[in-house]
């Protein structure tokens, strides 16, 4: 698994850069963000959830039965909706409340 920038979406703020664990993601000298180094992304997910404007998706890769699907959060007060886009054009969304979602 590893991220996707949309550089045209993304406003950079430099929130992604903060939040990886890695320190993977960096401003190039448009002020948009990237990765580093791909391969060593773990899809944890941090980057995600701290943009503000959705420019950043996990790629689902057919290794692991995502076949080439792409998932992005969009956030509305404590929820967060985890929307995957597949390559036929379906999108399925899984609504998660961020104030739950440890109660298990």
């Amino acid at each position: 698994m590893s991220i996707q920038i949309d550089k045209k979406t993304c406003i950079g703020c430099g929130r992604c850069t903060e939040a990886c664990p890695g320190n993977l993601i960096r401003l190039n000298e448009e002020k948009k963000a990237e990765i580093r180094i791909l391969e060593d992304c773990w899809g944890c997910t941090s980057c995600m959830k701290v943009c503000p404007v959705s420019a950043i998706s996990l790629f689902l890769g057919a290794d692991i039965g995502g076949a080439g699907s792409a998932m992005r959060i969009e956030k509305d007060g404590d929820l967060y909706n985890w929307i995957v886009h597949r390559p036929s054009g379906e999108e399925t969304v899984i609504t998660v409340n961020r104030k739950n979602a440890n109660q298990y």
